[in-house]
């Protein structure tokens, strides 16, 4: 079996998206290792035009496997408009074709949140962020405050430890950017 990787030097657009649509085709499985959907690349095929943020290229080969690795910022919400916009446009998106490690983290909504509010609080300084709380997600990941996608398994754990980050994220919430913080409900 034949491997090749596909690896950006960070610098954002590079055009690895569009490089591993070429050459997908041509292998059974299309890892995505890392990133979120602040970026994306546009796909033109025979289903139509497509803007991907967080699906993997491979997604538009019926017999590819597609996985989300655990270096993605993997948003839930966006990745599921963006699930429902390719299939409006009759490509097959199932679990056999799409997996998510279950150690893959998911970016949550007080990410954005942060990320605007950041964005606000530099003011003239600001750094021009895409206010999808890519850099706030992974301040969290690197701090071991995150949640997986596995512990979506276990309600019981995930409310326990969702509780816990909240409790940490929202002392930024209120303390830093006078907002109101986050609860499981």
């Amino acid at each position: 079996m034949s491997t090749l990787s596909i690896v950006g030097i960070n610098w954002g657009d590079e055009s690895k998206g569009r490089m591993i649509d070429l050459l997908a085709q041509d292998y059974d499985i299309v890892v995505r290792y890392q990133g979120g959907g602040n970026a994306g690349h546009t796909v033109i095929n025979e289903f139509g035009k497509f803007a991907l943020h967080l699906l993997p290229s491979g997604i538009f080969h019926k017999d590819i496997a597609n996985i989300l690795g655990n270096g993605v910022a993997l948003d839930p919400e966006n990745l599921f408009k963006e699930i429902e916009s390719v299939r409006a446009q009759g490509v097959t998106v199932t679990p056999d074709n799409l997996k998510i490690s279950e150690r893959c983290s998911l970016l949550l909504p007080w990410h954005r949140d942060m990320d605007g509010y950041e964005e606000e609080r530099l003011g003239a300084h600001k750094y021009g962020s895409t206010r999808q709380g890519i850099a706030p997600f992974y301040s969290d990941k690197y701090r071991k405050k995150t949640v997986m996608a596995g512990e979506l398994f276990y309600p019981d754990h995930l409310k326990e430890h969702l509780d816990e980050l909240l409790e940490w994220n929202n002392i930024s919430l209120e303390k830093v950017y006078d907002r109101s913080g986050y609860t499981v409900e």
